[in-house]
This record gives C-alpha cells, sequence and structure tokens, in this order.
C-alpha cells in the first residue's frame, strides 16, 4: 500500500512542501532556473535520504520526472515536468490539488522591525519588488543573501589628496568647494555638464557626458569630495564622470571603500549606500555558527563583526582577519556537511553480505594482468565489502588507467554472492563501450549481463525490466534510463557510476534506493586535486589509479596556430596510409552567426571534399539519433570510415584502438580537463599516437591553457593546471553536484586553513555528534542542505 500524506511523518512532510515552494518560485519566474534546480534537488534528495527507507523512495518516485536534468529540458517539458512533480510532492504533503504550481498568498509585509534574516529584500527600505527583480540575478532573495554579498574588491580612499598634487591616469580622491557650473550642448544627443572643483592649492574640472541631472545637484559654493581617474589636458586638470559625495557623513571617500559585484545598472554608489545602512542594522542577527572553543582558541573575532570588518573594514589588516574568521566558517560548514554525511552513512547498516570473491580467481577473467594500482585498488574495494556499512568509494584514474577493469570486479563479486550489479554511464556510447567490455569479461563465467537506454525499442526496454525483477539478468549496463520508475531490481547489490561529475546527487540516490542499500563506487577520468577531493568528496573513501597498464603508447602533442593547417592534414594523410585513423574535433555542430568557430558539418562537408577526398569520412555530433550515432561509430570501429569529424560527443567512452590521431580544432575554446579527455580518445592500441591542438588564443588564459596541454600528459598534473588557471569556482562543474559557491575562502590560498577546519569538524562531531549542543549550527546546515537559497518562507 503506498504511503498517503497523513501516513508521511512530520519531516518528510516538511521536505515535500519545501520542495513545493521552490518548483513553485521556479515556474512564476518563468521556467528560466537562474537559481539552479539541479543543484538544489541534490541538496534536497540528501535530506530525503536520512528518511526512513519506504518514506524516501516515496519522495524519490514524486521527482523522478525531473531525475535526467531540469537544466537540459526545453521549456515546454520544464513546465509539464513542474506541474507534474508539483502535484506529487503537494499530495504528499497534504496541500489542496492546484492546477499547476501558481504564486501563494504572501503573508502581511514585515514591518521595518519585523524584517529577520530569512525576509525578502523586497521589504527592505530602498529596495522594494522592482530592483528586487534585479538583484535575483545575483542569487540575492533574503535579507541574510544581501548581507553575505560581500565586496569584490576594495579601493583606498583614505588619502584625500590636494588639487594641485593629483596625478595624471591615477584614481585620485580629492575634496573642494563647487564653483562655477555649466551645461552645454556640443552637438545633438551630447549633453556636457562641467563643474569647477577648487581647494586652497589649485582647481580642477568635474566633467559629465549625457547626465544633464547632475547640474541640478550642484550648488555654488557647495563643500563635496570627488573620486575618479585624473586627466591633463593642455593646461587643464579634469575628472571624468566623478563620484561625488556631500555631507559629513563618508560612505565613498575618506576609508576603505568596498566595490560590489553587480547587474542591471545598479551603480557602486547605490551598493554602498545600500550596504552601509543594512550591514551594522542586520548583521547582529546572525547567529554565531562556529563553536565557542574554536573562536577562541583561533582568536575569531564574532561573526556579526566579521561582517561588518569585510564590507567596511577599518584597515586592512582588520579585513584580512575578518576575511580569516569568514573564511574558515564557510569551510568549516562544507566539512561539517561532509563529516555528518560519513557518519550518516556509517550509521546504516550493511544488508548485502559478501563472503565469496577471491581476486586470483577474478584475475583469471581478465586478458591482461592488473596493474599494481589495480590490484591495490580491488583489495581496497574487497576490504570496503566486510565492512559493517556499504561501501562510498571514489575511484580516479587518468584515461586508459583502467578503471572499467576494477568495475567489473566489484559488479562480480557482488554476482558472485547472489546479487545483482547497475553500471550508469552518461552517454549511450560510453554505455555500449562498458556493456561489449562486460559481455567480453562475464560471458564465459556464465554472468548474463543487459543493456538499457532511452534509445531502445519499447519492447526491448520491457523485456530487459522483465529480466532485472525476475533477476534472470545479473548485470545491467546503462544511461539515465536506470532510474526510470519502471526498472526495478530483484536483488541490487552494487551500484557503479562512472564519470560521476555529470550526474547530480540525486540520480544517484535515485539509483540507490532501487537496491538493499548497495554499495556505491563511483569513478571518474577528470583527476580531482587532493584539495577539492578533500572538500567535496570527504565522505568518499578515496582510490587512485596512478599507473598505466603496460604497453600503453605515450600521446606526443603539439599546440599549432591555423595558419599550420596544412602541415597537419598531411601527418593526418600520411597516418592513414600506413592503415591507422584519425579524429578531428570540433567545437560546433553547425556553423554560428554569434560564433567564429569550426563546426561539425562544415568541417566534414569541406575535409571529404577537398582535403581527404580519397579517404571515408564519417561525421558524429549530438543532434544526430541513437542509432545514426551507433552506425557511424561502428562504420569507424571496424576501418570503413579513415576520418571521424566529431564534437565532445567522444569525450568519453570511445575506444578505437587504431586511431592514432586526432586534431582539436579550435582547442583554445575547450577547458583544460575536456582537452586532457578528448586526448585520451588515442594513445590506445600498439601504435605511437599525436595529438594536435589547433587554435589562435586572444586571452592569456586561453594562451597559457594551450601550452600546458601540450606540456602536460599526466591527468593529476592537467587538474591541477586546470584548478590554478579556472578557480574552485568553476572547475570541475561544482554547482551541478551540490557543490556551493564559496564567496570568502580559497581553495588554493586557504589549504593551510582547511587543515585546521578539519582538526575542528573533527573534535566537534567527537564532541556532539548530532550537534544538540549547538542548535543554531544544526538548523543552519539543515537549511543549506535542503535550499541553499530559501525564496518562500
Amino acid at each position: 500500500m503506498s504511503l498517503t500524506a497523513t501516513e508521511l511523518s512530520e519531516p518528510a512532510r516538511v521536505l515535500a512542501s519545501r520542495l513545493v515552494r521552490v518548483l513553485r518560485e521556479e515556474y512564476k519566474d518563468g521556467l528560466r532556473d537562474r537559481r539552479g534546480v539541479d543543484r538544489l534537488l541534490s541538496l534536497w534528495s540528501l535530506e530525503v535520504e536520512k528518511l526512513p527507507a519506504a518514506e524516501a523512495r516515496r519522495l524519490l518516485g514524486a521527482i523522478r520526472p525531473l531525475a535526467r536534468g531540469y537544466a537540459s529540458m526545453a521549456a515546454g517539458e520544464r513546465q509539464h515536468t513542474l506541474v507534474e512533480v508539483g502535484q506529487a510532492l503537494g499530495r504528499l504533503a497534504g496541500e489542496a490539488p492546484r492546477g499547476q504550481p501558481s504564486e501563494q498568498a504572501e503573508g502581511p509585509k514585515a514591518g521595518k522591525a519585523q524584517l529577520r534574516l530569512d525576509s525578502k529584500v523586497d521589504y527592505v527600505k530602498g529596495i522594494g519588488p522592482p530592483l528586487a527583480k534585479r538583484l535575483v540575478k545575483l542569487g540575492i532573495w533574503t535579507v541574510e543573501d544581501l548581507l553575505t554579498h560581500y565586496p569584490r574588491r576594495w579601493e583606498d580612499r583614505t588619502q584625500l589628496r590636494p588639487i594641485s598634487q593629483a596625478r595624471d591616469g591615477v584614481v585620485e580622491t580629492v575634496e573642494g568647494k563647487i564653483g562655477n557650473i555649466q551645461s552645454k550642448t556640443p552637438r545633438p544627443g551630447m549633453r556636457i555638464v562641467q563643474a569647477t572643483l577648487s581647494d586652497s592649492t589649485g582647481n580642477l574640472q568635474l566633467v559629465w557626458f549625457n547626465q544633464p541631472y547632475v547640474a541640478k545637484q550642484l550648488i555654488p559654493g557647495q563643500k563635496l569630495t570627488a573620486t575618479g581617474k585624473v586627466e591633463r589636458r593642455f593646461h587643464e586638470t579634469q575628472i571624468n564622470a566623478p563620484e561625488i559625495e556631500t555631507g559629513a557623513e563618508r560612505i565613498h571617500s575618506g576609508r576603505i571603500v568596498p566595490v560590489y559585484p553587480s547587474t542591471s545598472n545598479l551603480t557602486q554608489k547605490w551598493w554602498r549606500q545600500q550596504q552601509w545602512r543594512i550591514v551594522p542594522t542586520y548583521s547582529r542577527l546572525l547567529p554565531e555558527l562556529l563553536p565557542s572553543q574554536t573562536v577562541s582558541r583561533h582568536g575569531f573575532m564574532p561573526r556579526a563583526e566579521a561582517v561588518t570588518e569585510y564590507h567596511w573594514p577599518s584597515n586592512y589588516d582588520a579585513r584580512e582577519r575578518a576575511r580569516l574568521r569568514l573564511a574558515f566558517e564557510e569551510l568549516f560548514m562544507l566539512q561539517l556537511d561532509v563529516g555528518m554525511q560519513r557518519q550518516e552513512r556509517e550509521r546504516d547498516p550493511r544488508q548485502t553480505f559478501y563472503t565469496q570473491g577471491d581476486l586470483a580467481e577474478f584475475e583469471k577473467l581478465l586478458p591482461f594482468a592488473p596493474t599494481g594500482a589495480q590490484a591495490r585498488t580491488m583489495r581496497e574495494i574487497w576490504d570496503d565489502l566486510q565492512r559493517d556499512t556499504p561501501m562510498n568509494r571514489l575511484l580516479q584514474g587518468d584515461v586508459g588507467s583502467g578503471k572499467t577493469a576494477v568495475a567489473a570486479f566489484a559488479a562480480w563479486v557482488a554476482v558472485k554472492n547472489g546479487y545483482q550489479a547497475a553500471i550508469m554511464a552518461p552517454t549511450e556510447i560510453l554505455a555500449d563501450q562498458h556493456y561489449r567490455k562486460f559481455v567480453e569479461l562475464m560471458g564465459p563465467a556464465g554472468i548474463q549481463v543487459g543493456r538499457l537506454s532511452g534509445s531502445m525499442k519499447k519492447k526491448e526496454k520491457l523485456s530487459v525490466c522483465e529480466a532485472l525483477r525476475e533477476h534472470t539478468l545479473d548485470i545491467v549496463v546503462g544511461t539515465h534510463a536506470l532510474i526510470q520508475e519502471t526498472v526495478d531490481f530483484a536483488r541490487l547489490g552494487m551500484v557503479v557510476v562512472d564519470e560521476q561529475h555529470k550526474f547530480g546527487v540525486m540520480q544517484r540516490t535515485v539509483l540507490k534506493q532501487k537496491g538493499l542499500n548497495p554499495d556505491l563506487l563511483v569513478m571518474t577520468a577528470t583527476p580531482i586535486p587532493r584539495t577539492l577531493a578533500l572538500t567535496l568528496y570527504g565522505d568518499l573513501e578515496v582510490s587512485r589509479l596512478d599507473e598505466l597498464p603496460p604497453g600503453r603508447q605515450p600521446i606526443l602533442s603539439e599546440s599549432v596556430p591555423f595558419s599550420e593547417r596544412r602541415r597537419v592534414y598531411e601527418e593526418i594523410r600520411g597516418q592513414i596510409r600506413a592503415g591507422r585513423q584519425a579524429y578531428i574535433i570540433c567545437p560546433l555542430v553547425e556553423e554560428s552567426e554569434n560564433l567564429d568557430a569550426t563546426s561539425a558539418v562544415e568541417e566534414a562537408s569541406v575535409v571529404q571534399r577537398e582535403v581527404f577526398p580519397e579517404f571515408s569520412v564519417g561525421l558524429l555530433h549530438g543532434r544526430m539519433k541513437a542509432a545514426e550515432k551507433d552506425a557511424v561509430m561502428e562504420r569507424f570501429r571496424i576501418g570503413e570510415h579513415q576520418i571521424l569529424i566529431s564534437t565532445t560527443v567522444i569525450e568519453v567512452g570511445v575506444d578505437v584502438p587504431n586511431s592514432t590521431f586526432m586534431l582539436v580544432q579550435d582547442a583554445n575554446r575547450f577547458g583544460l580537463a575536456q582537452l586532457h579527455q578528448l586526448r585520451g580518445r588515442v594513445g590506445r592500441g600498439q601504435h605511437a599516437s599525436r595529438c594536435v591542438f589547433m587554435g589562435d588564443a586572444n586571452s592569456e588564459e586561453g594562451q597559457r591553457r594551450l601550452r600546458a596541454i601540450a606540456r602536460l600528459a599526466d591527468g593529476f598534473d592537467v587538474a591541477e593546471e586546470d584548478l590554478q588557471i579556472r578557480g574552485p569556482g568553476d572547475f570541475y562543474g561544482f554547482r551541478q553536484s551540490g557543490f556551493p559557491e564559496l564567496k570568502v575562502a580559497d581553495l588554493l590560498k586557504d589549504q593551510e586553513l582547511l587543515d585546521l577546519v578539519r582538526v575542528a569538524v573533527r573534535e566537534l562531531l567527537a564532541r556532539d555528534p548530532d550537534l544538540s549542543g549547538h542548535p543554531d549550527l544544526r538548523d543552519s546546515l539543515s537549511k543549506r542542505r535542503v535550499d541553499s537559497t530559501e525564496l518562500v518562507h
């Protein structure tokens, strides 16, 4: 019997109601996904996992239509899906039926004295609904969001320079009295306001273009400060478009002045006026999250003081002390979340038990001897499977390091002990490759392997689903299709997720819910630097395949400009005449008016007709139907096509050992990790391979990427360089995986701080594992997990 709302516990109904509110806000916002629905679902799923299994299964079943990824849906599908999921969750929450996620009636507006940290910014004096809509673009919904909208930099305006000493070409702050004011129209469409500013040492001109209202704000004899870039023209000194300030209260001058991230014509002057009033008023409402022992041990200033000093530093030393306090807190919350997840997982008892699974027996199935790293990782997995709690292991391995064999070992152990295994991959190409390898490895042992993907015919899908329910199928390899509601397992004991960063937490959770609290192995070919691995995956055990199988040929990499295209084509011709094959990678599927970049469709036509008319050229891209993609890949795999022109759809999973040359067009348009993944498609056979990255990078960052990919061969070295170039905020698509944005902490600069944080978190959880003695901290952590941007209260 299914659970009704009255049968659900109060925590389950609260979770359902919270997500309904989020989905309704998304509907009202025009389905634009500006807050990242997939990330919010991932955080919500972490809370759902804490519920009893029956309730968790019910809630996750209600959101299953969103499991394949909201960001990838078209507008019509988003609308339909939000309605469907909103109604299902509403029923579970005990709400009255609705036709669609509609706007809820707002409660009474909070008065000036009633505003709380979770009050909407609409009600803040000086903002109101029109400006609040602009602030949404910056992720600002509440008073607390506004408080934690920190400056991106500061300007030192503490020194007021005499006008006669104002330096040409330098931003200066000067003070004086307004003299003559003029308004000119030198030509139609241009208005110039000019005012003389004088002090005891001299005078200069303040100039505004097309801002006629400024003339009404200026009064002869008025004392003011002006900040701007000084320009000396002929015998006159002037400041164009200065920022001016009158009155005794110094906000924009005479101090260290914050500069905020902004949008939609919100000026810095407006930001400072708002934060000057808001920060001192509301920072005192912020709860102290860090334990008192931690604050006193490290000599941290109180949280409210740190927030105020970070916005409005009394001096640079105070600003740095405030930064350390806030950075520590950000990292502390991340590590605490990770630590509690580990605690929760370790309290979850194992329901699958393993007694069979000798490594030597499995090695007999392999057509090669495992590397030392593979054997070590298999032993680590076996040790995990003997513990009282389910395995939760991350396997990092460079391209071609042999992760598939390790995954096969995990699946084989599950089958040997009477359980089923599911292997989920992000693309059909990768899933098909895994399927062929698993059949090749497991078939001789009598293990039944099946495949499940969205492109399969309905009859084929039904057949696979029936085999899984009846346990006539031991292992299934598939895509997102594995998490569909119609897919049920008889005894799912092992879940393997490949290229795990391409899935959200929710997708992994939904798949795990189909089993008996199964063991989980997640794999990635994009190595993660140590600092980020500790921060993001601290609740997982981590294995690393740090050696390549013997016989793998080195890949000679080179970065070249487009002017060397002809030479590169001749190298490709030489490789093909020697019996090899080649890839040509393009950033676009078709030509674009907005982007000056090579398209796969255009390149295929030109290459076949004008460059290599004597060879067979295949075309592969993501807009093709699955059957078409399979056919093209098969022709390339068996050698009918000598050249494959493709987009990044081949980034993972393509294994053609005879392909020894890759040309990446417009390489400056790809990320460093992506270039390394693409390069991994060659060098998979017995012949030496080449990878040429062709592009004319205009930016220093683009040039640095091209130099790095040509110089670095090891994936972990590439990952470290990528982190240095892009910074932790954008590295590895963290937001997709539920990784919150760090507003103050810098994982590159704050590694020592992170080590201190980890010690503090361990000590706290040892003293107070459920945070019962720290209610503010517990509530804040719960809120961050469920909805890091709480919109409706």
